[in-house]
C-alpha cells in the first residue's frame, strides 16, 4: 500500500532522514515510534508529499504523492497532532469536506457524535476557536466518515479526555479494522491491541522493526 525507498531529507545541512526504507502492507496496523527529532513526523509529511526527498522516493498504491497528489491522497485520511488554525466553522468546514470528499455532512456529524462532540451547539463557532479536545475529536470524525484505505494519526489522543480515548478506540475497532492504521505515538499502551507492528525511528534511521 505504501512503499518508502531509501529516502533521505536534511533541512539546513542538518540530516533528518538517512537512507529510510519502509513498506506498509494493505490492511496493516503500525506504530511509529522514538522521541523528538527522531524522524517520525518529517517522514509522515513525505508520505504526505509535503515535503520533497533529497533521496529516494514514496509512493502510496504505486503513486507519487507529489506528481499525482491528488489521486495519492485520496487514499489517505491524517490527523495531525496539531490541529491547523482554521477559519472556517464547523458548518462550513463539513460542508467542504463534503464536497471535496463526496460524502454526505451527516456522516462526519454521526461520527462526531459517537466521540461526544456537542456538534449542534457549535455548528457557527470558529474551528480554531475551539478547545484543543474538540478539534481533535472533529478531526477524529472527518477521518473515520470517509472511505480512506490508509487513516494515520499523529497523537491522535494527547487532547482526549480518558473517555473520549476509550471511544475513539472503540470507533476504530467497529469501523476501521479494515484499512491501513498509522499511530504516530510515544505511547505504545495507547494503541495496545490495534496495532500488529512496531517501528522505531533515532536519528533519522530505523532502528527496530518487529511484527508484536
Amino acid at each position: 500500500m505504501i512503499e518508502i525507498d531509501c529516502v533521505s531529507k536534511s533541512f539546513g545541512g542538518q540530516k533528518v532522514l538517512e537512507e529510510v526504507s519502509l513498506g506498509i502492507a494493505k490492511g496493516e496496523k503500525l506504530l511509529l515510534m522514538g522521541q523528538n527529532g527522531a524522524g517520525k513526523t518529517t517522514l509522515m509529511r513525505m508520505i504526505l508529499g509535503e515535503y520533497r526527498p533529497d533521496k529516494g522516493g514514496v509512493k502510496i498504491d504505486g503513486c507519487d504523492p507529489l506528481r499525482e497528489r491528488q489521486k495519492a491522497l485520496a487514499q489517505i485520511a491524517f490527523v495531525p497532532q496539531m490541529p491547523p488554525p482554521l477559519k472556517l466553522t464547523l458548518e462550513e468546514l463539513t460542508y467542504y469536506v463534503s464536497q471535496s470528499c463526496g460524502i454526505e455532512s451527516e456522516r462526519v456529524w454521526k461520527f462526531a457524535e459517537a466521540m461526544e462532540l456537542e456538534w449542534k451547539q457549535n455548528l457557527k463557532k470558529t474551528f480554531f476557536k475551539l478547545s484543543g479536545g474538540m478539534k481533535q475529536k472533529l478531526l477524529i470524525a472527518i477521518a473515520l466518515s470517509r472511505d480512506a484505505q490508509v487513516l494515520m494519526f499523529d497523537e491522535p489522543t494527547a487532547n482526549l479526555d480518558p473517555s473520549a480515548r476509550i471511544r475513539f478506540d472503540a470507533l476504530l475497532r467497529e469501523f476501521a479494522m479494515d484499512k491501513s492504521l498509522i499511530f504516530i505515538s510515544h505511547r505504545i499502551q495507547e494503541v495496545e491491541g490495534l496495532v500488529e507492528r512496531i517501528v522505531e525511528m533515532d536519528l533519522g534511521k530505523v532502528v527496530r522493526d518487529e511484527k508484536i
